[in-house]
């Protein structure tokens, strides 16, 4: 096998959850490109099914299951669809993430503390566990979308930040735990990136031209920039890839 025959994934399957946008459908985009058969999951049918059929009049492989990951039954129900439709899981990509909450921690309270952890960690893990059953025979990919929040702290994003490194922690053991089932699990920590999801951020001048100042590449990502590491670890190119932390951030974790 060539390096570059390393990077297809023909006869894979994979699950983006939160791809009907943003980063989570760039990565769903890169995935069927490179040959894998794409779950697209979100909250709303009609917009996965949109992306759905977007990617197959480009020639790729996809459809659309609903997913609200804060339900566990849903949860569920993607999982098993999934193996309805393909029969297999390869890859899972838990990407979907909420941040409802903007200020400092003890401004915050319980419900939505319950909520975010709801949704950041215990979706993760649940969604994680569900595929590991259907990955132990062959082998798989997980990969986790965390934050370059979930390493470094920042100002009034304490909660998602604890969320997520949670989430880096439970890719180094799920890949201790699971690494002699073939299954490998790696966290990706984006910086700062032009989604919806960031908006409140981006939108604000004085704070993306303090952020374009601090980091060496001088500038926010594109969605698309992510990607290509999401590849490499789904692919064969990283077999020997697992509880790896991996920030793609414009030099963020290097700058101050």
């Amino acid at each position: 096998m060539s390096i570059k025959q390393r990077f297809d994934l023909t006869g894979k399957v994979a699950i983006v959850t939160g791809s009907s946008k943003g980063i989570g459908k760039s990565i769903a985009q890169g995935l069927a490109e490179h040959g894998a058969k794409v779950v697209i999951s979100s909250r709303k049918q009609n917009a996965v099914a949109a992306v759905a059929k977007d990617f197959k009049e480009m020639g790729l492989e996809a459809i659309g299951i609903a997913c609200h990951i804060g339900d566990t039954s849903q949860c569920e129900n993607l999982i098993s669809q999934t193996m309805a439709t393909y029969g297999r899981i390869d890859i899972l990509v838990n990407n979907a993430a909420i941040n409802p909450y903007y200020g400092p921690l003890e401004g915050s309270d319980e419900a939505v503390f319950d909520k975010i952890m709801n949704v950041n960690v215990k979706a993760p893990w649940l969604l994680s566990n569900l595929a590991q059953a259907h990955m132990k025979e062959k082998g798989g990919s997980i990969i986790n979308i965390a934050s370059v929040e979930g390493i470094h702290p920042g100002f009034r994003l304490g909660l998602y930040s604890m969320t997520k490194a949670a989430l880096i922690m439970m890719t180094k053991n799920q890949a201790k735990e699971w690494g002699r089932y073939g299954i490998r699990s790696n966290a990706v920590c984006p910086g700062l990136i032009k989604t919806k999801f960031s908006e409140s951020l981006w939108s604000n001048e004085k704070l993306v031209a303090g952020y374009n100042q601090m980091v060496p590449l001088q500038r926010m990502a594109e969605p698309d920039e992510m990607a290509g590491l999401v590849m490499l670890l789904a692919s064969d190119a990283g077999s020997y890839m697992t509880g790896g932390v991996y920030a793609a951030d414009g030099g963020y974790l290097i700058s101050g």
